[in-house]
């Protein structure tokens, strides 16, 4: 069986970057519209869905280790 070379991955760094023409400042202005824009969908997702769907569960803005969100992994 022969290996297949794989195309090395691109960097979605650079990739955003190259998109902006190479302007930092508006690659990030565009990241931090998209966050806004996501925060609302996730906003009006939780205000949507009922809790017996997800079994409680609610979604965060923030970060956080996902075994300490998840009620299914919580320690007895």
């Amino acid at each position: 069986m022969r290996l297949q070379s794989r195309e090395p991955e691109a960097d979605p760094v650079e990739h955003i970057i190259a998109w902006h023409d190479g302007d930092s400042r508006a690659a990030i202005e565009t990241l931090m519209e998209d966050i806004q824009h996501l925060r609302l969908q996730l906003a009006l997702a939780t205000a949507a869905m009922g809790r017996g769907f997800t079994r409680g569960w609610l979604p965060t803005e923030t970060r956080g280790d996902v075994e300490e969100q998840d009620p299914c992994n919580a320690k007895a």
